[in-house]
Parts: C-alpha cells; structure tokens; sequence
C-alpha cells in the first residue's frame, strides 16, 4: 500500500498528548502542507495561524471557555494550534479550511504527530472576549476560525473505530 493511503487508514484523532513541543521545522511543513490543499476557484483567501506558545493557547482557551460557559476548557492541553481562517464573504470558506485541516492531520500522522479537529471557534469567533485574542494572533478581522488543528506529541494511541456499514453507494 502506498503511504498516503496507509496514512489516511491509520490517522486517528489524538486527545491526550504528552506536553513534549513540537519542533518549529515540523509546524513548517504543517502549514506548508495546509497551503497546498485545493481551494474554491483557487482563491486560496485563507489564513493559517501556528500558535506555540503555551501562555497564548492557554489564553485562548480560556476565552472561548467562557464564551462557551465551560470552565476549564483547553483544547486537550495541545503543544501547538493551527488555526484555519478564511473570509467570511467567501462560500467555498468552510470547505477550503476542511481541506487544509485534513492536510495537517495527515502530515502530522506522517511526521509522528498527534491531532484533533477543534470545532468550537467557528461560533465562538466573534465574541467579543475571543475577537480580541484572536486579533492579537493575527487573525483577520473579517475572518471566521472554521477550524483548529490541535497538536503534540500523542500520549496514547487511539484505536480504530470500527467503519459503519452502508455509506459508501454505487450509482452505476
């Protein structure tokens, strides 16, 4: 089997990981490999913010946690985020970031990486306690977050989940 078929097969969503930082030439080549993933009419008007400072997550963290009303929340205690912006204007700007969040998850299975998807942020983004954290990263302000990529170094290995019967259809 080719690799990235075996990657796709073997990939599983990391929630626990082990603190360890991931190395600054790994998260290159994440974000290297989120800006290869195809775009809508190739307008590619995403943003891809890496976050590794541990202060900043934390921060984060903290104000989506109380725009959700759920203390304590932290993302799995990652080593780093990628967060997947994109304009808000643009249709196309969810599938886009799903595309490029696949991207990284399967380039940080490839490079022995942990990962989960975040979802919470594309209906936090815009709360005024998250804005402000997020216009500290950098992020755009017309931009919505659809997605954040999660990361570290896996403190365990999730099993397979077994595959549900009757999704996949033949129209012939």
């Amino acid at each position: 089997m080719n690799e990235v078929l075996k990657a796709i097969l073997e990939r599983r969503s990391v929630r626990k990981f082990t603190g360890e930082p991931i190395a600054r030439e790994e998260m290159e080549t994440l974000l290297q490999a989120a800006s290869y993933a195809p775009s809508g009419m190739g307008k590619q008007s995403w943003q891809f913010t890496a976050v590794t400072d541990g202060a900043k997550i934390a921060a984060l963290c903290e104000a989506m946690g109380k725009a959700m009303g759920k203390e304590g929340y932290d993302m799995y205690r990652p080593a780093a985020l990628i967060l997947a912006s994109n304009d808000r204007e643009n249709g196309n700007g969810l599938a886009d970031c799903a595309c490029a969040l696949q991207n990284i998850f399967l380039a940080a299975h490839s490079l022995g990486l942990g990962s989960v998807w975040i979802n919470q942020l594309k209906e936090t983004s815009d709360e005024p306690g998250v804005r402000a954290v997020l216009n500290g990263f950098g992020v755009p302000a017309e931009h919505i977050v659809w997605g954040v990529a999660s990361l570290g170094h896996p403190a365990e290995t999730p099993a397979a989940k077994p595959r549900r019967e009757g999704v996949i259809h033949w129209a012939d």
